[in-house]
C-alpha cells in the first residue's frame, strides 16, 4: 500500500477540501475549510492531506505551540479519515504514520492532542496507541491526551 502525508498546495487543495467526516462526527472536529483557514491565519498550524494510492483519504493538522510552563508542545491538532474510507483500518494506519512523522520531524518526547469526552471511537483509538489523559482541558473544553514517545522506537 503506497501512502503519503502531503503538504497542502494549490495542486491538491481542492481534493483535501472535498474530504468529509460522517454526519455523526460533525460535532467532534472542524471542517477542512475551517482548518485551512485557521492555518492561514496562524502559521504554527501545518495542515496535511493523507493519501493512499494517490487518493486523498484523510486530513491532519499539527504544530508546535508554547505551553504556560515555557516548554514547547507538539500537537496533533486535527485528524480524521474521510467517511468514504472509514472502517478499513486507515485510522490506525495513519495515526501510526503521523506519530512516526512528528517524532522524526521534531525529535519530540511527547505528542499532545485533545478530544471531546463523548468522542468514544477516537478515545479508544488514541488509547490503543498509548495516549493517556493528563487531566488538562484545552481552550475549547476538550480533554488533553498525551503520548510519551521515544525516538529510538521509530528509527
Amino acid at each position: 500500500m503506497f501512502t503519503e502525508i502531503r503538504d497542502i498546495t494549490a495542486l491538491n487543495k481542492e481534493e483535501v477540501l472535498a474530504l468529509r467526516i460522517a454526519d455523526n462526527q460533525l460535532d467532534f472536529i472542524e471542517s477542512t475549510q475551517q482548518c485551512i483557514a485557521e492555518a492561514k491565519a496562524d502559521k504554527r498550524f501545518i495542515p496535511v492531506g493523507l493519501y493512499k494510492e494517490d487518493n486523498a483519504v484523510g486530513f491532519a493538522m499539527y504544530g508546535v505551540f508554547p505551553h504556560k510552563d515555557n516548554s514547547r508542545r507538539v500537537w496533533l491538532d486535527r485528524y480524521f479519515i474521510d467517511e468514504r474510507y472509514q472502517h478499513k483500518g486507515l485510522g490506525k494506519y495513519f495515526l501510526q504514520q503521523l506519530i512516526q512523522y512528528l517524532v522524526a520531524k521534531y525529535s519530540c518526547q511527547n505528542i499532545y492532542l485533545s478530544v471531546y469526552d463523548n468522542n468514544i471511537v477516537a478515545i479508544q483509538l488514541y488509547k490503543k496507541f498509548g495516549f493517556v489523559f493528563n487531566g488538562e482541558l484545552d481552550d475549547k473544553g476538550e480533554k488533553v491526551m498525551v503520548k510519551e514517545v521515544h525516538a529510538h522506537d521509530y528509527d
